[in-house]
């Protein structure tokens, strides 16, 4: 944390640099500039107060702003009782729809996996009649489609546009869902091969999911004007991990969805021996249920996401560069400046799937301990959706803290990592002792505690930085390579796994949790309260070559990885300058707009609209059109209403 240095507290007057600047005018500046969530009112930066001061500030910002949103939440519930809810569906549900997809079938495969081994032993379990290799592969083929869609959606998301990733997402997924409910073969080792390709393609597309759900609903969060929304300050990254938390909404109703459906098919029983036939209906029925789902979002996102890709556009032309085509010189320009954060994105994530997609994928193995003596699939499902749902409890959890400014996401990473830790090495090195019916419990606790901080840590803190770390031009890139490097992580388990038992698999993980605490406390910037929009002001100044030039919060300390600050990044950091450079940049705009109005017409009526519009685009302030018609008064008043929007 950065100490509170005195001799860096902005002069609010600034007459030296702006003697014509009245009172209301600075008023309206200091608004502008230095929004109370996150300034003092003497205009310090929270991250510059020292610690107690701090604590202070925070506490009393995030009480009012708690009190904000229950009040709002209680007015629209008295409007309309059904409106909170309608809106949650609008902005995490349908957002959020590709990554539950994903939850619901592709980390269902250890439960499916499961039905297909008490139904076709001789083929799932004996390997007498299928190849052991291909029902391995079945994993494989899983993993390495996410990988390809990752990276090569993220590369058509930043190139052709957030939408059409979107779309063409939606269509895969669909072809994916289609042929996993219609697999089949001559022979069940067709069979098997047929649905380990129907998972790969299924793969691809909902690996483009990762890239354009966090770029999508983090743009959707900031919007595409200049200036940042108290909702982007404050609640940037709950909204992302709300749309994120779908994926435990898609394991929860893909585990219920399963236990009906093999109730209804099997006559009523998930005891031992399971009728073939219901097995064949339970799981093909299983996918038919997503697969309706799926086409509702490709509807939704061809006819009522057509502006996806708005911010994306219109950084690319704040930049300076070609609103079509890939900006290959941002990505050329992010490893060179930004490597240390694709390592700690990137390796992260690596270190969390070892943990997060092993034990999903082997689900079944872990349970079997809990349980080792049920003779009922039944038995395992419930172990499985209690875990699930225990699962879900750590979104919520993260999605309550990721924004406190004292937790955030840097710290709640590498706690998670760390308790992930100790829950694993914990059983690894006293096996027999907690695998005893005597101290079953304990180990059931320990297994359980280790999916919610999995979820209240790595896994949703992953997710949010990889895409929040770098520039909007190739933020679905570098998310989509970031996602990969995990998914690599994720292989290493599927292929490691299937070749050494349960209690190897306790001493093979915990150690990954110790690499992701490294790689994050080492080489991972904390964006929490960080305004997105100055970060993305600080790439400009990278791209056009004058990084030394820019002396923002996005360079202050607090929101720095410590190699940053050992490699010198916050020496530039100063509120005072910055404050003078950011009121020039806003006058060099507006006299460029006014020059290029002047040209279009001369009409006064004209200039007050086009001076509104450009208001509510969050681009200009009254202090520089007060020679319009409009009087300062009034632009202040519209100020107001602008930022409310």
């Amino acid at each position: 944390m950065a100490d509170f240095d005195a001799s860096r507290e902005p002069d609010m007057a600034a007459k030296h640099e702006f003697p014509e600047m009245s009172h209301s005018e600075k008023e309206a500046f200091d608004r502008l500039l230095r929004p109370d969530d996150s300034y003092t009112q003497a205009g310090v930066y929270w991250a510059d107060l020292p610690l107690g001061q701090r604590i202070k500030f925070v506490r009393s910002v995030d009480s009012k702003e708690s009190s904000r949103q229950w009040s709002a939440l209680w007015q629209q519930f008295k409007a309309d009782p059904l409106s909170p809810l309608m809106n949650y569906f609008r902005d995490t549900v349908i957002p959020g729809a590709g990554i539950g997809l994903e939850g619901y079938v592709l980390l269902s495969i250890g439960n499916i996996s499961t039905l297909f081994g008490k139904s076709f032993e001789s083929c799932w379990g004996k390997y007498e009649i299928c190849s052991k290799n291909w029902i391995s592969a079945i994993s494989y083929l899983e993993i390495v489609g996410i990988i390809i869609g990752q990276v090569l959606v993220g590369i058509i998301g930043d190139w052709i546009g957030r939408r059409w990733g979107l779309l063409q997402d939606a269509w895969i997924m669909i072809l994916g869902l289609v042929m996993l409910v219609c697999a089949w073969g001559t022979t069940q080792n067709g069979w098997v091969i047929c649905y380990a390709w129907s998972l790969f393609i299924y793969g691809i597309g909902v690996g483009g999911e990762y890239p354009m759900t966090v770029t999508s609903s983090m743009e959707n969060a900031v919007g595409s004007g200049k200036l940042s929304t108290r909702d982007d300050r404050l609640h940037r990254g709950a909204k992302v991990i709300s749309c994120f938390s779908m994926q435990g909404w898609g394991q929860v109703l893909n585990q219920a969805f399963l236990m009906i459906l093999l109730l209804i098919f099997n006559a009523g029983s998930g005891e031992e021996p399971i009728n073939q036939t219901a097995t064949q209906w339970t799981y093909r029925i299983s996918f038919v249920i997503p697969l309706i789902g799926t086409l509702w979002l490709l509807y939704y996102r061809a006819y009522h996401m057509k502006a996806a890709s708005k911010q994306l556009a219109a950084t690319k032309k704040a930049a300076k560069v070609s609103v079509t085509g890939y900006d290959s010189e941002s990505l050329r320009l992010t490893f060179k400046h930004f490597t240390p954060r694709v390592i700690a994105t990137a390796g992260g994530w690596f270190a969390n799937d070892v943990f997060f997609y092993g034990a999903k994928l082997f689900s079944s193995d872990f349970i079997a301990v809990i349980s080792p003596k049920s003779k009922s699939i039944f038995t395992t499902w419930q172990w499985s959706f209690i875990d699930v749902v225990v699962t879900l409890a750590g979104y919520y959890f993260a999605i309550a803290f990721v924004d406190n400014k004292l937790y955030g996401r840097k710290w709640m990473q590498i706690w998670g990592f760390l308790l992930c830790f100790i829950m694993f090495v914990v059983p690894a090195f006293n096996y027999d002792y907690y695998t005893e019916a005597a101290h079953i419990h304990s180990f059931q606790t320990m297994y359980f505690l280790s999916s919610f901080f999995n979820q209240f840590g790595p896994n949703c803190v992953t997710f949010l930085v990889a895409g929040e770390v770098f520039p909007t031009p190739i933020r679905a890139t570098a998310h989509g390579i970031s996602a990969a490097t995990g998914k690599l992580g994720a292989l290493l388990a599927a292929i490691l796994f299937n070749y050494i038992d349960t209690q190897t698999k306790f001493y093979f993980v915990p150690w990954w949790g110790l690499l992701g605490m490294a790689l994050t406390y080492l080489f991972l910037p904390d964006t929490t309260g960080l305004d997105l929009k100055e970060q993305e002001r600080r790439w400009i100044y990278i791209r056009e070559g004058r990084e030394h030039e820019y002396h923002g919060v996005a360079v202050h300390p607090k929101h720095l990885s410590v190699w940053e600050r050992f490699r010198g990044a916050s020496k530039y950091y100063d509120p005072e300058l910055d404050y003078q450079q950011r009121i020039r940049e806003y006058r060099a705009e507006w006299e460029t707009k006014m020059a290029r109005l002047s040209e279009e017409t001369k009409r006064e009526d004209d200039a007050d609209a086009f001076i509104e519009d450009e208001l509510l685009g969050g681009s200009v302030h009254d202090y520089f059109y007060r020679t319009s018609s409009l009087s300062t008064a009034h632009s202040v008043e519209k100020l107001d209403v602008a930022e409310a929007k």
